[in-house]
């Protein structure tokens, strides 16, 4: 079995973050919904994006004017004070949505994060030419891995660089994707980071807890979306997400 993330240290920052700025004896509520695609990214003009096919959806948390958000395979509601969050157990994927989705609206509260609504429509599209111009100035032309099928990205590397997609999705495993074939996310990782120059990982491995295969490889890695936005800048990793608000 693989190892997942331990999720202590981001419990204990933001109980940290809790007392420091008396949000527990406040016990404000959090309210977490389940957004609709269209509520989520508008009309991006294609229908391949995993949340428009029903293998994801993006919970949202609220406090007061302040939004979190996460990617997860199992959305469901919450409502609970956000010291409950440092104590919980994150045993599920739901567990960790909640307490992901929630953490980025504390942090986003408390202005220790940004961009943490995803982008609508045109966004993905926009992202991923803003992307290719970051890699190209700060890298080069690099072998690159993406984990985690994002359409809009996959189709933009592809015509760029030498590309090998990752995902977990058995419906798109052995399938070509944007001329790409796309293989199982869950692999030897030894073998892709002697390959790969840089990895893009999708910031929805901070749910599944699988993100602890990437926080020790070798080679740079670029995390996107909003669902990693509060541990990214809790933990100093490298995060890309220009056309989320």
């Amino acid at each position: 079995m693989k190892k997942t993330y331990d999720f202590k240290k981001l419990q204990n920052i933001l109980k940290t973050l809790v007392n420091e700025y008396g949000l527990h004896d406040e016990e404000i509520d959090i309210t977490c919904s389940v957004l609709t695609p269209k509520q989520a990214i508008g009309d991006p003009g294609r229908e391949d994006f995993p949340i428009q096919k029903g293998k994801e959806k993006l919970m949202q948390a609220c406090i007061e004017t302040s939004y979190g958000q996460a990617f997860t395979d199992m959305p469901n509601g919450y409502k609970g004070k956000i010291k409950d969050l440092t104590e919980m157990k994150l045993e599920t994927n739901y567990d960790r949505a909640v307490f992901i989705s929630c953490l980025n609206a504390v942090l986003c509260k408390l202005e220790k994060t940004n961009h943490t609504i995803h982008c609508k429509d045109d966004g993905p599209k926009k992202c991923s030419i803003k992307l290719i111009e970051k890699i190209q100035k700060e890298y080069g032309k690099p072998k690159i891995a993406l984990f985690g099928y994002q359409p809009a990205m996959a189709e933009a590397l592809h015509d760029k660089f030498p590309l090998r997609i990752f995902d977990l999705d058995v419906a798109n495993i052995g399938k070509e994707k944007q001329g790409v074939l796309i293989e199982e996310g869950m692999c030897e990782m030894q073998a892709i980071d002697e390959w790969a120059d840089l990895f893009l990982v999708t910031g929805s491995t901070i749910c599944n807890g699988s993100i602890i295969q990437f926080l020790t490889l070798n080679k740079p890695v670029i995390y996107f979306g909003t669902t990693i936005a509060g541990a990214a800048a809790l933990l100093g990793l490298n995060r890309f997400c220009p056309e989320s608000s």
